[in-house]
């Protein structure tokens, strides 16, 4: 392989990282996609491949289909247990956020929804809505046919549409707000004015502190507002787990305000935040080390505002 190959190559590497973090939910399970399909151009004839965005495309997001076909995969993803791995603002993983349904589609609460999707729907669908790929486009990656395709993508969109929380699009700047609100109640342990911040159908889930072997899940604004509060409420059991007295920032994850618990500059657990109608309409609490080590990757030559609290 000569280096303009390479050069081929890396020039579209960030495209199909993105592409692949989207259909897998793992920004480790994207890289080795990545890498997969770097070898799998490396041992082509290349002279042969007419359109090589079209033919990496292809080839990256069957790699993807396959791994979510997989009867590992399959195990572990109904195990209960599977979260998204959550992405820091910055991070080229993350991909194309120009339109609404590109930055929809990196959204926890999507990629957590698209579970629910078969691994052809949720191809089709990430193709279509964050990378604006034609049905005749999709067709020829998924070797399924147009009609197939626009089937495929409709079912995808009124699934999402149907089980996602909250009303459209929020300013960041607002939907800010309403997580420091909703930060300051959560420790000062004002539960009345929790469940006033929570939409009517919210929904949390989380993987309790990392310790969980399924996820915790909650869906009345009551319960949820008790799980914040004692998930939120100082302990030294709380510190000693966490390792010391970590202080709160608040930072985009994934195209939401998330609330992070830093310690010794290491982010130890995040809530992502996904604001409606002024009000918090999904949470997803994550503190699992392995779930966290990109974003702590990228939190480290990351320039944090100052923390809303200061210590815990």
């Amino acid at each position: 392989m000569d280096s303009a190959d390479v050069d081929r190559f890396e020039a579209g590497r960030a495209r199909l990282a993105s592409l692949a973090y989207r259909l897998l939910g793992s920004a480790a399970d994207a890289e080795d996609a990545v890498q997969d399909t770097f070898l799998r151009w490396q041992a082509a004839d290349r002279d042969r491949i007419e359109v090589p965005e079209a033919w990496l495309t292809k080839v990256v997001t069957n790699l993807c289909l396959d791994r979510l076909r997989s009867a590992q995969a399959r195990h572990e993803r109904a195990a209960g247990a599977w979260l998204p791995e959550p992405l820091l603002a910055g991070d080229p993983m993350l991909g194309p956020a120009d339109t609404v349904e590109q930055r929809a589609s990196v959204s926890l609460a999507v990629l957590t929804l698209m579970e629910r999707l078969s691994p052809v729907e949720r191809a089709a669908y990430v193709l279509r809505e964050a990378f604006s790929y034609g049905h005749a486009e999709i067709a020829r990656i998924l070797d399924i046919t147009e009609s197939a395709s626009q089937q495929h993508v409709h079912r995808a969109r009124r699934r999402v549409a149907a089980e996602r929380r909250g009303g459209g699009e929020v300013d960041p700047a607002s939907a800010r707000r309403v997580v420091e609100e909703f930060l300051a109640a959560a420790v000062s342990g004002r539960t009345e004015r929790l469940v006033a911040l929570l939409t009517n159908d919210v929904t949390a889930v989380s993987d309790g502190a990392g310790l969980a072997r399924r996820l915790l899940r909650y869906t009345s604004r009551e319960r949820v507002a008790v799980f914040v509060r004692a998930g939120f409420k100082p302990t030294p059991a709380k510190r000693r787990l966490a390792g010391g007295s970590p202080a709160f920032h608040i930072a985009p994850v994934n195209g939401s305000p998330a609330v992070l618990a830093v310690l010794d500059d290491r982010v130890v657990g995040a809530v992502v935040c996904e604001v409606g109608d002024g009000r918090v309409a999904f949470l997803c609490g994550i503190a699992a080390a392995d779930r966290l080590a990109r974003l702590n990757e990228t939190w480290r030559r990351h320039a944090p505002d100052s923390p809303v609290i200061d210590t815990w």
